[in-house]
């Protein structure tokens, strides 16, 4: 069986992809399929979630094992088989390639193709400019390319607040004990 998926983002306007995949396939030939077709890197953590009709995400599944509560199923990407959760058409799932910023590809199942297999993910479209990958560097260093500034993090001059430091306005709750420590019980621990 084959999944067409069609995938657009809320960032740019003209951005298409269509993709077919084998149902066979895992969720991180999908993964791979995606950033392959927008000319992303593979550094970046990622992560799947079934949405609802409203896109509301449902269960996630991610790029490497993650620590989730022990009600909670978790599902890796290259052991989960596409055909696990997808079985309907229109069918929708958020890709969020930025988990720092928040930001997600939208993908739904155009199309099921039973009887059909594919040995690779095939892009069936390609429209318009993805929207520009950010990394961790371009959090940190936000001035990286002036002419496409990154969303993320502002670390200038006031981002830990003010330079002065005033002990009057710490606030002693919850540093009971503290005030009975020398210096002498510091060099011995």
């Amino acid at each position: 069986m084959i999944f067409n998926f069609l995938i657009v983002s809320d960032e740019v306007d003209d951005f298409r992809r269509e993709i077919a995949i084998d149902s066979e396939a895992t969720f991180l030939d999908l993964q791979n399929a995606i950033l392959d077709s927008v000319g992303y890197t593979r550094t970046e953590l990622t992560s799947f979630f079934l949405c609802d009709e409203d896109w509301r995400k449902g269960q996630e599944i991610t790029l490497m094992e993650m620590d989730t509560a022990a009600d909670q199923d978790s599902y890796v990407m290259d052991e989960t088989r596409l055909e696990e959760f997808i079985e309907d058409e229109h069918q929708r799932l958020v890709f969020e390639f930025d988990l720092m910023s928040e930001r997600y590809f939208f993908i739904e199942v155009m199309d099921i193709v039973p009887g059909k297999s594919l040995a690779e993910p095939k892009l069936l479209t390609s429209e318009g400019q993805p929207p520009r990958q950010t990394s961790l560097d371009d959090l940190m260093d936000p001035t990286a390319d002036p002419a496409k500034p990154a969303k993320g993090l502002d670390l200038g001059e006031d981002f830990f607040g003010d330079t002065e430091y005033n002990e009057d306005e710490l606030d002693r709750d919850g540093f009971e004990g503290f005030d009975e420590i020398t210096p002498d019980m510091v060099d011995n621990y």
